[in-house]
């Protein structure tokens, strides 16, 4: 009887024992479920790693001929701005501002297409304040195209994603009695059939006076240059290094592209502010676009 008693007290010692680890197991399993799903969670929204501060945004939306424009501190507010929005917006799943742009009437002056695009405002508010190549910058983006539509060819329309554009002083426009402070833009890099191309201003006349070089027809393209690899609708990494007389574009940390000529040294007369988003070069109908910015930085 005794023994018997005995083996009974074993078994449920043990029983209880193995009762407990396997609770102890659950609660372990379930504890980890809920962190993985935490974590997972927290994977879903993303923001995008972008300081808006030193940008002003144009779009497509506005009045007549005149386009919407937002800049700091109200652009700050993007992501809750009811105006702003279908235009640009956080894609909250992949952590970008995507930035969407079709023809519109509101264009900007000396263009006839339409842009969700930020311009670089180096003093917020003020558009007066801007470098020239003697100062030097860098722009740097990781982005990708998201959308966009085909012309009847079954073409992919053209993308301008990132610019460096010139500016005139108020001291220049007064010379050559021009209206506005504009000037050529020396760098456009666009997004074309799924590659990366560039274009930039050469001077037509190298004996061109300080004053000629100024006016925006002594400036023309050059034939422009296409990086080899094929990004298509994937991230890809962009960088503008500008110093004095020199220009180099990077594409993903493998393929540079470098200007450093007369026309580089040339162009120094001129101030200059960086442009970055989506420039849509097309006037078809129900034609797009949308660019994904997960990254953008400027440094001087």
């Amino acid at each position: 009887m005794k023994l018997r008693t005995l083996f009974i007290l074993f078994f449920a010692f043990h029983l209880s024992i193995g009762f407990a680890q396997s609770h102890e197991t659950t609660k372990a399993e379930v504890k980890k479920e809920k962190k993985r799903k935490r974590k997972k969670r927290k994977k879903k929204y993303k923001l995008p790693k972008i300081d808006l501060s030193h940008w002003k945004v144009t779009t497509p939306a506005g009045n007549g001929k005149k386009p919407q424009e937002v800049s700091p501190p109200e652009i700050l507010e993007y992501a809750t701005n009811e105006d702003l929005k279908p235009y640009m917006y956080n894609d909250s799943v992949r952590g970008a501002i995507v930035f969407y742009a079709y023809p519109s009437k509101a264009t900007t002056a000396n263009t006839k297409y339409s842009r969700s695009e930020l311009r670089e405002q180096m003093e917020p508010g003020n558009n007066s304040v801007n470098w020239t190549f003697k100062q030097g910058g860098i722009m740097k983006g990781k982005l990708a195209m998201d959308e966009v539509s085909r012309d009847k060819n079954g073409k992919y329309h053209k993308v301008i994603i990132m610019q460096i554009h010139g500016r005139l002083t108020n001291e220049q426009r007064d010379l050559i009695g021009q209206k506005d402070n504009n000037a050529p833009p020396m760098l456009k890099i666009y997004w074309q059939d799924g590659k990366i191309r560039v274009k930039t201003k050469v001077l037509k006349n190298l004996n061109a006076t300080d004053e000629e070089m100024l006016h925006e027809d002594a400036w023309g393209n050059d034939k422009g240059f296409t990086f080899k690899e094929k990004v298509g609708f994937k991230k890809f990494r962009l960088e503008v290094r500008v110093s004095e007389g020199k220009m180099t574009i990077v594409l993903n940390n493998n393929e540079f592209k470098t200007y450093e000529n007369v026309h580089m040294r040339k162009w120094g007369i001129f101030e200059n502010y960086f442009k970055a988003g989506n420039y849509f070069q097309s006037r078809d109908e129900g034609s797009y676009a949308k660019v994904r910015y997960y990254t953008l930085e400027v440094t001087h």
